[in-house]
């Protein structure tokens, strides 16, 4: 239950930066051209934090295929940032935006992660998010009798780290690039905590390590071709 408030706030507070943070820099899109955006961005994170979650539960065995929990349950943030950025992109590929429109939407995520895993910390070994075993003094135990890291905590601080950061280095930033941080440093975090998970599918890494792997390679590129074309233009 607890799991399920913290949720529902963390989607709440998200809600609420989103409409300070769009009155703070303006709304340059139109009516139309906003509500695509935002139905682009919820379709492709739903698809998103689904592929990547079936893909870390496929490794399980092909049984887990005729489980219907298997289909509906679980979701990944990992995924639903990587579909989300990009379904907001080809979405904006066809409307003919080209302002980038991500910054609004990083405090929000900040705020929203940070919330949802203290509920994914008191949902305890049921969320499958802890970490494994570990002698140090601010181990966790869920419920098991096994002292964990509380990879969930971890992430949570080190969300709230990086709004702290992007807040600082803001107004130095040009449009866009608050958002690129934003995504290639999370990305980058998953990648290194979740070796403190007990999930490994392939070379010692998980379905939601390589993702985010992907995620930041697909990103970096996206920035030089971007990069390339204003230089282009700006000749």
């Amino acid at each position: 239950m607890a799991h399920i408030i913290l949720e529902a706030i963390a989607y709440l507070a998200g809600f609420v930066l989103m409409l300070r943070e769009r009155r703070r820099t303006g709304d340059f899109l139109g009516e139309e051209a906003r509500w695509v955006l935002i139905a682009a961005a919820i379709i492709g994170a739903l698809a998103g934090s689904k592929i990547v979650h079936w893909t870390n539960e496929l490794p399980l065995g092909a049984e887990v295929l005729g489980q219907w929990r298997f289909w509906l349950e679980g979701k990944s943030i990992v995924g639903g940032l990587i579909g989300g950025t990009l379904a907001v992109e080809l979405a904006k590929r066809r409307l003919g935006i080209t302002r980038r429109t991500g910054d609004v939407y990083v405090l929000p995520l900040c705020a929203s992660i940070a919330i949802g895993r203290v509920g994914c910390f008191l949902a305890g070994l049921q969320d499958q998010t802890h970490g494994v075993p570990t002698n140090l003094p601010w181990a966790v135990d869920f419920g098991d009798g096994i002292a964990r890291h509380p990879t969930q905590l971890y992430e949570a601080l080190a969300v709230l780290g990086l709004a702290g950061w992007l807040v600082r280095s803001r107004p130095r930033l040009a449009e866009g690039v608050l958002f690129q941080r934003f995504l290639l440093s999370y990305l980058a975090l998953r990648v290194g905590l979740d070796f403190l998970k007990p999930y490994s599918h392939g070379l010692g890494m998980s379905g939601t390590q390589w993702w985010a792997l992907a995620g930041i390679v697909a990103e970096c590129c996206w920035v030089s071709v971007r990069s390339r074309a204003f230089a282009g233009v700006s000749r």
